[in-house]
């Protein structure tokens, strides 16, 4: 992807979202790009998917519930209950309708980045970690979660998921099981590497 194109993207997804979501946009990829180099991923690769990762953020409600049936997608119980779930799937097809992204890793990065889920490629780690870390987050547990993601990544990303879990019952919300599935996939993981 060229200059051109990706200044073309930026400019598209600018004029979608809000300042502060387009902001944390850029963030996210910053910071993708910088785990990116630690682990030796794609650099243009987490770039994009950090940049376009919350490209369909700006339907909400009914708005969200109607574009995933257009598309065909059957949203589960607690999706259509708490259709902010929904924005991953509609983000991974607009980046691809709207945004011309065919890379499968990109989307599924995209399509992953909210509740994660068990074996996620390096990308998708990647993206998933930089939407918790980056500069403009601010919570309890935060800098543990940036100081882990340059060390471990299942490791931070049990942190994430413990940190999403907590705010989900703190909040009365329905917990999605890929979250869970999530941090048990890199629990097992770590547990198997201390294990050799």
């Amino acid at each position: 992807m060229d200059a051109l194109e990706l200044d073309r993207i930026q400019e598209k997804l600018k004029a979608t979202l809000s300042e502060k979501r387009y902001i944390h946009s850029l963030n996210v990829a910053e910071t993708a790009v910088k785990m990116a180099g630690h682990y030796g991923a794609d650099e243009k690769k987490t770039y994009l998917a950090g940049l376009l990762h919350d490209c369909g953020k700006f339907l909400k409600g009914d708005m969200a519930r109607e574009y995933v049936k257009s598309i065909g997608y059957e949203p589960d119980e607690i999706e259509w209950a708490q259709p902010g779930l929904l924005h991953a799937i509609i983000g991974e097809h607009l980046a691809r309708k709207e945004y011309g992204i065919t890379d499968p890793e990109i989307l599924g990065a995209i399509r992953w980045h909210n509740t994660g889920k068990a074996g996620m490629t390096l990308v998708e780690k990647i993206i998933y970690i930089a939407d918790y870390i980056e500069p403009g987050r601010k919570f309890d547990g935060v800098e543990a979660m940036r100081e882990e993601a340059f060390r471990d990544l299942d490791r931070c990303i049990v942190l994430c998921a413990d940190s999403t879990i907590r705010y989900v019952l703190d909040h009365e919300h329905l917990l999605h099981p890929r979250t869970v599935e999530t941090r048990n996939h890199s629990l097992c993981t770590i547990k198997a590497s201390n294990m050799r």
